[in-house]
């Protein structure tokens, strides 16, 4: 066979590799292309449904098909596989199947953001928050909520009248802007496990503005119960609100000093505010004042050297864990291990600064007394805090 045959011969094959009604949905999640190939079973009114969804994250760049999904079976007749390229040479792939339309679609919107966060982990500072913007000014507001506690329902309460950026991360950059995430809103439905995935526009909600940046953070702190509470709006002293958003961020122990990074965004914005409520129609009235403009706040931190003495540790001798960053907050010092963040109160702050080599017990009670002085029994409460920041692995006992 000539080279001209074997040509013409293939051609016909490119063709058939995405057949006619089963385009791919292309879309842009945090800034990561993703190209989304619908399985056999999938319908073209569920892929419709999805493309309107989808519409507000639709990106326009020429897709990188996926393998075909999986053929439907009798348990699974739904399935996708996607294709994921973050820019940075990080292609990847997945492959969706489900017993439901709805749960196919639940898989794939949880899928999407976990892969988007996984590939900016280290770049972005990535809160587990609804977003929502002044149209006129771009300034966001974050809504910080575990999952299941109002994010969604607070967004489409408050994206009536402000631009919805997302339900689900707030992604800041270093200089303060936000890459929005207007994803479908997952709804809850009666008696059903699978959420319903329902587009911004579907429901009637306000698009992102241009250029937005993030201008106040929030921790909704929702009230059940038969007697609802007034609204209310607190700050929140900086130690507490960095306890409170290192669990519900994604990926922070990945940016250079996680801590310290943290403390810089929350003084930019003037401090972390608790809004306690019942009913989400409530909120945007108390919430209203955080998109004008607050004051940074002076910086109410200090960073410890983070150095400790390399090499091994003889018996019966402890130095502090390699911490990936810390910070001092009044007679309070949080230290980050991997992705832990830990609270250091009393003789802890005293017990860390003395162990950035190796030490005995007796020496850091040594250290400890200079510090806090040295009571009847001091050596003994020593004794016992040093053996509970070795059980937190903050503390290392060294070994033969």
């Amino acid at each position: 066979m000539s080279d001209s045959n074997v040509q013409v011969a293939w051609v016909p094959l490119q063709f058939e590799e995405i057949p006619v009604g089963r385009d791919p949905l292309c879309l842009n999640v945090l800034g990561v292309e993703f190209t989304v190939r619908w399985g056999r079973g999938v319908t073209a009114e569920q892929r419709e449904r999805m493309r309107s969804a989808w519409a507000r994250c639709a990106s326009d760049r020429a897709p990188h098909p996926p393998s075909l999904p999986r053929e439907p079976n009798g348990s699974q007749p739904f399935s996708a596989s996607v294709t994921f390229d973050s820019g940075r040479n990080d292609v990847g792939t997945f492959a969706l199947q489900a017993a439901s339309f709805d749960e196919l679609a639940e898989d794939l919107t949880s899928r999407l953001t976990i892969a988007a966060i996984l590939a900016n982990a280290g770049e972005l500072t990535m809160l587990h928050a609804c977003g929502v913007a002044d149209p006129s000014t771009g300034a966001v507001v974050g809504l910080v909520a575990r999952s299941g506690t109002g994010k969604t329902t607070a967004a489409s309460v408050m994206a009536g009248n402000y631009g919805y950026v997302t339900d689900e991360t707030v992604a800041i950059r270093p200089d303060g802007s936000v890459v929005p995430y207007p994803k479908p809103l997952s709804v809850k439905q009666e008696n059903v496990v699978p959420k319903l995935q329902l587009g911004p526009d579907e429901l009637g909600l306000q698009p992102a503005p241009a250029n937005p940046f993030i201008q106040s953070i929030v921790l909704l702190d929702r009230v059940e119960g038969t007697h609802p509470v007034l609204p209310t709006l607190n700050k929140v002293p900086l130690a507490d609100a960095l306890l409170a958003l290192i669990p519900d961020s994604s990926s922070q122990g990945e940016i250079d000093q996680p801590l310290q990074s943290l403390c810089r965004l929350i003084d930019s914005v003037g401090g972390v505010w608790q809004a306690t409520y019942s009913e989400a129609a409530d909120l945007p009235e108390v919430i209203a004042p955080l998109f004008k403009q607050q004051l940074p706040t002076q910086p109410e931190w200090t960073a410890p050297g983070l150095e400790i003495e390399a090499g091994h540790i003889p018996a019966s001798y402890i130095r502090r864990a390699t911490a990936k960053d810390a910070v001092t907050i009044g007679d309070d010092l949080l230290v980050m291990l991997d992705n832990e963040i830990l609270r250091l109160s009393g003789t802890g702050p005293a017990i860390w600064e003395a162990t950035a080599g190796p030490i005995t017990v007796d020496q850091i009670a040594e250290e400890v007394g200079k510090v806090h002085g040295r009571p009847e029994g001091y050596r003994d409460a020593v004794s016992e805090a040093v053996n509970q920041l070795i059980a937190k692995s903050v503390l290392e006992l060294g070994s033969n």
